[in-house]
């Protein structure tokens, strides 16, 4: 199961870290991590496979010490990282819950298997939905009004440019952090060319 959060993370556009590695000067191991690309570059993705019990992963105790001590790491560094805690397999017992002050927590529980041995992914997409890149639906052959994005371009269309607009929808198929960041990068560009034409003038 660790292998398939991984591919279908990686297929979202994150990278795999190595591990061990080393934050603030101490080595942190898991059973995996993994880095988000452009919009989600500040995400950082820990997997955490409480069935095989790697690394003491099937002890509440010693996973939430783990995900703590980098959270202090992190903080020490001023890292902006988001972290995530992806826990894969049987609920772990103990306190777990108490990860969620430190980190988001996501729990994919065993995939079911399809008669040709592949695992249910679309269990696994709503368990970690939250990192993937948002994705607007398309519409049924009898729907006349267009997909989402074109009503929201459409709505758009009386109110932006047609430049801006396209950088706004760019941006969301990479995730609502990535428009966040392009709408204000519309904005300082906005500002910077309000104040020289006040200078001209």
């Amino acid at each position: 199961m660790i292998d398939a959060i991984r591919q279908r993370l990686n297929d979202a556009g994150y990278d795999d870290l190595p591990t061990p590695f080393r934050m603030a000067g101490v080595e942190f191991q898991f059973t995996g991590a993994l880095r988000g690309r452009h919009g989600r570059a500040l995400d950082l993705v820990l997997l955490v496979d409480t069935t095989a019990g790697s690394f003491g992963d099937s002890e509440g105790a010693r996973v939430r010490a783990r995900v703590q001590a980098l959270s202090r790491a992190l903080d020490v560094t001023a890292s902006r990282y988001v972290l995530t805690v992806v826990l894969a397999g049987a609920t772990l017992p103990g306190d777990v819950e108490a990860l969620a002050d430190t980190a988001r927590v996501l729990h994919v529980d065993t995939l079911p298997i399809d008669q040709a041995g592949s695992p249910n992914f679309d269990r696994l997409e709503d368990s970690i939905r939250v990192l993937l890149p948002l994705s607007i639906p398309q519409p049924a052959a009898d729907e006349q009004d267009g997909t989402a994005q074109d009503q929201l371009e459409e709505a758009l269309k009386n109110v932006v440019d047609g430049a801006t607009i396209k950088t706004i929808m760019d941006a969301a198929e990479h995730g609502d952090e990535a428009v966040t960041e392009a709408i204000a990068s519309l904005i300082d560009a906005a500002l910077v060319t309000n104040g020289e034409e006040e200078k001209k003038a």
